[in-house]
């Protein structure tokens, strides 16, 4: 029997987002934090979707993120990376580029004809990721968006630590020795970006390069990897829910 519905259920550890094809010409999208425990955001999501939709066997489920394997009403779960490359492809619609900085990692995808052929990940670090200037935001007393417009005022102060607990003590030190506000902020954020790109220099880029996860709609941090990758990175206004609408889009094709 055909469904009516095709779902795609990310379970990021910061956030989980959810996309609904079949809805309407456009998908659906759906956000809600992860808190301390996936298998209880999971089911506050199904709740959502039976509001949404009704009875769930009229769908195709898929899940993907950190949480993915807490989703026990999924038809299928895939990994992070394939729903990602699908969902950035679907975005842009050519062959791409796409990094995604995630709450606690970062990843670089090379997506041809609508597949990842290619991919990295960051070393087992929160430095370069979303935990990392979520960290500094509360160490200098801002929201994240408040992290960023204090950056744009500034000028960076380098950040050398690639350990998220030594960098935070040196911006401890900074704070002792009367930085301003602004040029901490900004040297949080170049440090992030520099590595971003440190990553991303490790392989070919594609001519279209886009930005998903968290930071995908952040127009100045896309200004900035653009010039230190000397490439134009193009900032996604629905980039965080690229791997939600991957899993969607496989739901689709898959399931149905």
């Amino acid at each position: 029997m055909s469904r009516k519905y095709s779902i795609g259920i990310d379970i990021g550890s910061t956030a989980s987002k959810v996309c609904i094809l079949g809805l309407g010409e456009k998908p659906v999208y759906q956000v809600l934090p992860t808190g301390w425990n996936s298998k209880i955001t999971a089911g506050i999501i199904k709740d959502h979707l039976e509001e949404t939709i009704g009875d769930l066997s009229n769908a195709g489920i898929v899940a993907t993120g950190y949480g993915r394997i807490s989703v026990n009403y999924a038809d299928k779960v895939v990994t992070e990376i394939t729903c990602h490359g699908r969902g950035g492809y679907s975005l842009i619609g050519r062959d791409c580029s796409i990094v995604d900085v995630g709450g606690q990692d970062t990843k670089f995808i090379n997506v041809k004809n609508g597949k990842p052929v290619d991919f990295l990940m960051n070393d087992k670090c929160a430095a370069g990721t979303g935990k990392f200037i979520e960290v500094m935001a509360n160490r200098l007393g801002l929201t994240i968006e408040e992290l960023f417009e204090e950056a744009q005022k500034g000028e960076a102060i380098p950040i050398s630590s690639i350990c998220t607990v030594f960098a935070e003590s040196e911006v401890i030190n900074y704070m002792g020795e009367g930085k301003s506000k602004e040029d901490l902020a900004a040297g949080v954020i170049d440090s992030v970006a520099q590595k971003v790109v440190t990553l991303m220099q490790r392989k070919e880029l594609y001519d279209t390069v886009i930005i998903t996860g968290g930071l995908s709609s952040n127009e100045y941090f896309a200004e900035l990897l653009s010039r230190k990758l000397h490439a134009t990175v193009i900032p996604q206004h629905d980039g965080r829910y690229a791997g939600a609408l991957g899993a969607a889009i496989i739901a689709r094709e898959k399931i149905q």
